[in-house]
């Protein structure tokens, strides 16, 4: 594969404690994964995103690092992960593997240090502030998981700053040690082999130097006073932007690696303005489409804004990831579509955009989200922020391999309940969605067109949204019936792929949820 193998390429997120257990503990691990790539290449991917095995107090299911060179003994071991990533390599699968720099545990060594006092040689290495003259935290930023952004540190005597839980304490991107041990880190695993990394939160790398307020948002009684403001100085810092200048000079050095970057808060500006040259990440993705259902105008819009020039940077696509609630239920329900209507639909329209695609484990089943009862609920965020919020649970169940009560998962009790409608899905029963999804990878992975070529929208009224692709000459319309009607689009060629629609007389007629791919 090319330099740019990731420029277009379809890739398969994992949940390593949800996807399979191999030693019967209720968790999945590393075997477990390396077990199950013959069903991952199956569906024709070009690699795999690994979310965190790194040892953790999993205090949040592993973005909370303690050892950044280790792996968890949940997971397994060091010479586990070197043998997935054999194994992986050996089905020519590519391995990205998610970093989590923007913050570590509360348990890391640096912090334990740097929590002492300001003079110890990792005093710096964390962001510190002191109090205002009233006593309380030097500002009004508001952290992810609720509540103040700022935790007292009395031995110290002064504040620490966490984006996220008071457990993820931020580190200190303004200092240069920071970020030469950060680079080290990324040496690390690029001399192990993986080919790239995801960047959780690479917007949040650098704060504000001078500390100050972020302004209201507008929004009046949000579930969390988080959204209440606009995170204008906690986030989107211009030296974030050095950073990633040094970054991938670094993964330059290890020829045909890339990054991808998780932007919270972003949107096509910030996106573009992260991947733009060829000195920052490779490629980004942002909230945009992890959210409410957009509409088809929204939709139209964001994908639209993209220039193609040589500079105008790469987007990454996901519909549905271990944060959000999945997307066959989260637009779904907004578009009155069945979870089976809408996994196909969604799938269909994922796998047609310009950009670089991330397909979330169980999405290629039609996963619906789950329903994890309170009781049984362990994400942090969902405890606390109950019934407001329910968390990211319902989207972390267990993948379903089968139709057994443990859907073939482990031999013990799974960690988070198994959904009843998640095992009528399993991969033992090969439901529609998964037959369209490996049918539409191997379309995509066939056609310039789809993988790299242009993007214009034809249609975008209504509850309908059609695009065309374009590239070396093949030109491939894609269709989408967003609504429970029927619809037309004016098309003349040949079909590709469809879902309850039909080309005829120059028309494609797409039933309600209908979707289809046309060679014009």
């Amino acid at each position: 594969m090319t330099d740019d193998w990731w420029r277009g390429a379809v890739i398969y997120q994992i949940y390593p404690r949800s996807f399979m257990d191999s030693n019967g503990d209720g968790v999945g691990d590393l075997r477990g994964i390396a077990s199950k790539l013959d069903y991952v290449k199956s569906l024709g991917v070009d690699g795999i995103w690994l979310s965190p095995f790194f040892t953790s107090p999993m205090r949040d299911f592993g973005y909370d690092v303690a050892d950044y060179r280790g792996v968890d003994p949940l997971f397994g071991t060091l010479v586990d992960f070197d043998e997935l990533l054999a194994a992986a390599h050996a089905r020519n699968l590519k391995v990205i593997i998610d970093q989590v720099w923007s913050h570590s545990s509360s348990d890391h060594p640096w912090f334990q240090a740097s929590r002492l006092d300001a003079v110890n040689d990792k005093s710096g290495w964390y962001v510190w502030a002191d109090p205002t003259p009233a006593g309380g935290p030097p500002n009004n930023w508001q952290a992810w998981f609720g509540g103040p952004a700022w935790t007292w540190e009395p031995r110290r005597r002064q504040y620490y700053l966490h984006n996220f839980l008071p457990t993820q304490p931020d580190l200190n991107f303004r200092n240069p040690a920071v970020r030469a041990a950060m680079l080290d880190i990324a040496r690390f695993w690029l001399d192990r082999g993986v080919d790239g990394f995801r960047l959780d939160v690479a917007n949040y790398y650098v704060h504000d130097a001078q500390l100050r307020d972020n302004p209201p948002s507008g929004k009046i009684n949000p579930a969390l006073p988080r959204d209440m403001q606009e995170h204008r100085f906690n986030s989107n810092q211009p030296e974030t932007l050095d950073f990633l200048t040094e970054l991938r000079a670094v993964m330059d050095g290890f020829g045909a690696r890339m990054t991808v970057g998780e932007l919270a808060p972003g949107g096509h500006d910030v996106m573009a303005d992260y991947t733009r040259g060829s000195d920052r990440l490779h490629t980004a993705y942002a909230f945009d489409f992890l959210g409410p259902w957009p509409g088809v105008e929204r939709l139209a819009d964001i994908l639209s804004r993209w220039g193609e020039g040589s500079d105008d940077g790469w987007p990454s696509w996901a519909f549905s990831n271990h944060d959000v609630t999945r997307v066959a239920t989260r637009w779904g329900d907004a578009i009155g579509a069945t979870p089976e209507q809408a996994a196909e639909l969604f799938m269909a329209l994922l796998l047609s955009l310009r950009g670089t695609i991330f397909i979330y484990q169980g999405e290629e089943l039609g996963l619906p989200e789950a329903d994890v009862p309170f009781e049984m609920l362990q994400d942090p965020w969902g405890i606390a922020g109950w019934p407001a919020t329910k968390g990211r649970d319902g989207c972390r169940t267990p993948m379903p391999w089968d139709s057994s009560p443990a859907a073939g998962f482990s031999i013990a009790e799974p960690w988070l309940p198994i959904d009843v409608a998640h095992r009528d899905l399993s991969v033992a029963l090969s439901p529609p969605t998964l037959t369209s999804a490996r049918m539409l990878i191997a379309l995509r992975n066939a056609s310039p067109a789809l993988a790299v070529g242009s993007f214009t929208v034809v249609h975008a009224e209504g509850d309908v949204l059609a695009f065309e692709r374009s590239a070396d000459g093949e030109r491939i319309l894609c269709a989408c019936n967003l609504s429970s009607g029927p619809n037309s689009v004016t098309a003349s060629g040949k079909m590709l792929w469809s879902s309850e629609a039909t080309l005829a007389d120059g028309r494609i007629e797409l039933a309600p949820y209908g979707a289809a791919w046309v060679a014009l």
